[in-house]
């Protein structure tokens, strides 16, 4: 079950309209949301102050112009995607969606293919950087931070959920009203798919990267990784070996021994980037083989590198556009747990 590990790990390599300009310049001033500024926003790297309602907008990393874009922001520069762009052109299909509802045309595109181009960032002249999704490294993000105020992630890298960017990005932009609104719409949407497939409830799941070229390992992503809660999100548990491993580490994705494979035993369905060819292979292996999920097939396959493969790992805007797709994979999967 091939599961193209780097749609996080290769997340990393991952100007045209304001987010709305103010009249007063000076520390009441407002933003169109109502809010007042300067506010602080904490992250792992320390606190950043927003002196005035910004606008000129950059994202950098994954998925922070989803954010931004939901609610009402175009930035004016943003990463060119790289994994799950069926089209070539830079965008995910609900990226260019929400920028076609906007009326809004295609910002500056960065190439993060080896690294945050922070020269790139530069010529866009921002007067905020968004990157609460991020895997920044300290170094990454005093280099973004001499051009324009950053926001970083808050915790672990790789680990902020889409409800917590949403917040960050909503109180930096000030608009925390229309954030919690975006966040309640979503709840609401989740809350109806699910509705609709009852074979989710009481089900346990696990994000997983089996290589059908080295079946020596058994790759899972953590408790913390956002496909992982989001799956939680979906009505999923996490399986108790998935939990207790991932209390002490601060990775998004931990490997085991295919010797150990029953470890993971407890997940009723595994959900990984795949097709039937590499499941069989996985089926056929005496060991992975025996893995409950994998022998009987209650497995959540999507084809590498296409938008649903990409759009899994939740965002504001990726959630509505693949729902109801996913929630039915999901489902499926499930339906085939006796």
């Amino acid at each position: 079950m091939r599961i193209a590990r780097l749609l996080a790990v290769a997340t990393l390599a991952f100007g045209l309209t304001a987010c709305g300009s103010s009249d007063d310049s000076s520390d009441d001033a407002k933003a169109s949301g109502g809010d007042s500024f300067p506010v602080e926003i904490e992250h792992a790297f320390g606190t950043t102050e927003v002196t005035a309602a910004p606008e000129r907008v950059a994202t950098v990393a994954w998925s922070n112009q989803d954010t931004a874009l939901a609610l009402g922001v175009v930035p004016v520069g943003m990463p060119k995607v790289t994994y799950g762009d069926d089209d070539t052109d830079g965008l995910h299909p609900w990226v260019k969606d929400k920028l076609d509802e906007l009326g809004a045309e295609t910002p500056a595109l960065f190439d993060e293919n080896a690294g945050i181009d922070a020269a790139a960032v530069a010529k866009t002249s921002p007067d905020l950087i968004l990157a609460p999704n991020s895997g920044l490294t300290k170094e990454e993000y005093e280099t973004l931070s001499k051009i324009a105020p950053v926001v970083a992630f808050p915790g672990q890298a790789w680990g902020t959920s889409w409800r917590e960017a949403i917040e960050m990005t909503g109180k930096a932009l000030g608009k925390t009203d229309e954030a919690d609104d975006v966040i309640a719409d979503l709840e609401k949407q989740m809350d109806a798919a699910v509705a609709d497939h009852p074979e989710i409830k009481g089900k346990s799941a696990v994000m997983s990267w089996i290589d059908p070229t080295d079946l020596s390992k058994v790759g899972y992503y953590t408790a913390s990784d956002t496909r992982a809660t989001f799956l939680n999100d979906l009505g999923f548990s996490t399986p108790d070996f998935v939990t207790e491993s991932s209390k002490n580490s601060d990775k998004f994705f931990l490997e085991i021994s295919a010797e150990k494979a029953d470890e993971l035993s407890g997940a009723d369905v595994f959900v990984g980037y795949g097709d039937d060819a590499a499941l069989k292979k996985a089926q056929a292996d005496p060991l992975i083989g025996k893995i409950p999920a994998i022998e009987r097939g209650s497995t959540a396959l999507l084809k590498d590198n296409t938008p649903l493969a990409a759009a899994v790992s939740p965002s504001a805007l990726s959630i509505p556009w693949m729902l109801d797709d996913y929630v039915t994979l999901l489902a499926d999967a499930a339906a085939k747990v006796k």
